[in-house]
């Protein structure tokens, strides 16, 4: 009979362990956060719909339509650009500050 040797435990010290746990403190306001964007309900419907599409392109290129298949797939890569830039870094059209400050300048 063979006899297997102890396992050896290595104790964390109070450094590590306060490390660890300011980690996770970060990571739950991080979630906070993130519940708290007021588009929270449209971000979480973008993995289905990208779904959806991802299908919809193949469907399309199996039966020769690859003009189709491209465009979903230039959505796709737009939808994944807007939704990592966030809510701010959405641009917004017609007459904002910026166009507003040109109007007066050009009435001067």
């Amino acid at each position: 009979m063979t006899m297997t040797a102890k396992r050896e435990y290595r104790r964390r010290s109070d450094e590590e362990r306060i490390a660890e746990l300011e980690a996770r403190i970060e990571a739950v306001k991080h979630r906070m956060l993130q519940k708290d964007r007021p588009d929270e309900a449209v971000l979480n419907q973008i993995p289905k719909l990208q779904r959806n599409l991802r299908k919809f392109a193949q469907l399309a290129m199996s039966h020769g339509r690859s003009d189709l298949a491209n465009s979903t797939l230039a959505f796709l890569a737009g939808l994944d650009r807007m939704r990592d830039n966030g809510f701010e870094g959405v641009p917004r059209r017609g007459r904002g500050a910026d166009s507003a400050a040109r109007s007066e300048d050009e009435e001067d």
